[in-house]
């Protein structure tokens, strides 16, 4: 059994891979590409003042790698999920935040036309003495000097980013002043790569035009090189602990994954998930239990009294409940059960009342002798209706198959033998029947747990519940490809782990099962 779960454990790798691959690359082969809804709503990032439409998508293209093809894009994201890093150790801050290495700076476009060299990073660059600091100088001084170096470097690297964007743009209108249109797109960029391959004009007075920014290019350049050479100091002086535990220094290590910034909000994924994954759990292990326990004991009764009118009434009950589509019956259960106007006996949407965080944890009275619900009361008085639109549906599916299973078993040549040996008829049930119909129940289980985590995106919408499901339709409207990669990471692994602890039931619920 060990040796099976081992390989079981080792092909859930290249599964994952290969799924979250995939959905990468939908996202990047959906039109507009992996940015496109960052770019449309210029994202959360301050594009600096005004800055035209193409300096802000270059600047943002520029932040996110999305300029980057996507295989490159989806290896820089898996190297940062995977718990086995390589390089040097990220930095972690006070505030719990993990930073790495800046970036490095991509060249102006086509410098040599204009001047002999240009600045070159510094291998191995220190802090500049008038902000030198420690690690024994208090917390507060060495995060105001990171602070203070990471806004410079953003601020030098956005002003250079945006005129390099807009001396792309200088270059097309070169290239169509030399008959070259061909080297110009359809957003009036140039095709730097093919003007490389030219011979410059430097009669044309298009060239002439040119130098000037180019020049004021390669200073904006070499203002953002220095200015990224001060952040790698701070962050090379090891003023913060370092992320993760070193394998081989400097090398290979192994760190915690991270699951990256939202593209459309700004936040943390990974704080995103913790807020949203307690409300779903919340619902689903309400739900799940009474499905379990409704569901199982109707099949058993089903199956023992058959076609008899519990049958007859059980059967007819759930297949009707199991027809009623979710979202009209959540619309009807807001419309007529929680409208003030009808019954008024639910609240309409949320986990909890506005004033939740002051309530007392258990139902008690006040000071005046009023009843007050209580935090734990009020949380089940919200989740009422969206627990009733997740459990009906899943009647009729487990009923049906505990009856199925345990018809079959009836007629089993094991259950005649222990009727024959006058076993009682509870005990057939229970510890004969009812066991070795475990199995299809055990089945069910495993694709049904995982929906624990990625939510009802239906239910969830309807009664405006902030859980994974809600999250994950987001994050689709907003092709946020950290938010949606990060989930089907989690349900992916969620999933495969299901059906693994499947298999160990099996062996667990019948002896006849064995992995070797």
């Amino acid at each position: 059994m060990g040796i099976y779960i081992l390989r079981r454990l080792l092909m859930m790798i290249p599964t994952v891979i290969g799924i979250t691959f995939l959905i990468f690359m939908l996202v990047a082969l959906a039109p507009g590409g992996i940015g496109a809804a960052l770019r449309a709503s210029g994202g959360t990032v301050d594009a600096g003042g005004g800055a035209a439409r193409a300096e802000a998508e270059a600047y943002l293209e520029d932040r996110y790698g999305l300029d980057d093809i996507a295989p490159v894009q989806y290896l820089r994201w898996l190297g940062r999920i995977s718990p086995v890093k390589f390089g040097a150790r990220d930095t972690r801050l006070p505030d719990g935040e993990i930073v790495s290495g800046p970036r490095a700076l991509k060249e102006p476009p086509l410098w040599s036309w204009f001047a002999g060299s240009i600045a070159e990073p510094d291998p191995s660059p220190e802090i500049d003495e008038s902000r030198r600091v420690t690690r024994e100088d208090p917390v507060e001084k060495r995060d105001r000097v990171y602070r203070e170096a990471s806004q410079n470097y953003a601020k030098a690297r956005l002003e250079y980013v945006g005129a390099r964007a807009q001396f792309i743009r200088q270059l097309g209108v070169y290239a169509e002043s030399i008959d070259r249109s061909d080297l110009v797109d359809y957003k009036d960029n140039a095709d730097v790569d093919g003007l490389a391959e030219l011979v410059p004009d430097k009669s044309s007075p298009a060239f002439a035009t040119l130098r000037p920014h180019a020049e004021s290019l390669i200073e904006l350049y070499a203002k953002a090189q220095k200015s990224r050479d001060a952040l790698r100091a701070v962050l090379n002086a090891d003023l913060f602990e370092r992320a993760g535990v070193p394998i081989i220094p400097g090398i290979i290590g192994l760190g915690s994954p991270d699951l990256g910034q939202s593209f459309s909000s700004g936040q943390r994924v990974s704080d995103m998930i913790s807020r949203a994954l307690p409300v779903t759990l919340t619902l689903n292990l309400i739900a799940l239990p009474l499905i379990y326990i409704i569901a199982i004991p109707c099949g058993m009764l089903s199956a023992i009294r058959k076609a008899q009118w519990p049958d007859v009434l059980i059967g007819s009950v759930v297949v009707a409940l199991w027809s009623v589509p979710t979202v009209w019956a959540g619309v009807l259960a807001i419309g007529y059960l929680a409208d003030n106007r009808y019954l008024g006996w639910f609240p309409v949407a949320g986990l909890h009342d506005n004033t939740s965080d002051i309530m007392r944890f258990l139902p008690s009275f006040d000071a005046d002798g009023l009843w007050q619900r209580g935090y734990l009361l009020d949380m089940f008085w919200h989740a009422a209706l969206p627990v009733l639109c997740l459990v009906y549906g899943g009647f009729a599916v487990l009923a049906k198959q505990t009856r199925a299973a345990m018809l079959e078993n009836f007629s089993a040549d094991f259950v005649r033998t222990a009727k024959a040996k006058g076993v009682a008829d509870r005990s057939i049930v229970v510890q004969h029947v009812l066991r070795n119909s475990l199995l299809p129940l055990i089945t069910m289980f495993a694709s049904i747990f995982p929906a624990m985590l990625s939510g009802s995106v239906v239910i969830e919408r309807i009664f405006s519940v902030p859980g994974m499901g809600s999250m994950i339709l987001e994050s689709i409207v907003l092709r946020d490809r950290e938010v949606l990669l990060a989930n089907t990471l989690i349900i992916a692994t969620v999933n495969i782990m299901a059906l693994l602890l499947a298999d160990i039931l099996y062996a667990l619920a019948d002896p006849r099962i064995a992995y070797k």
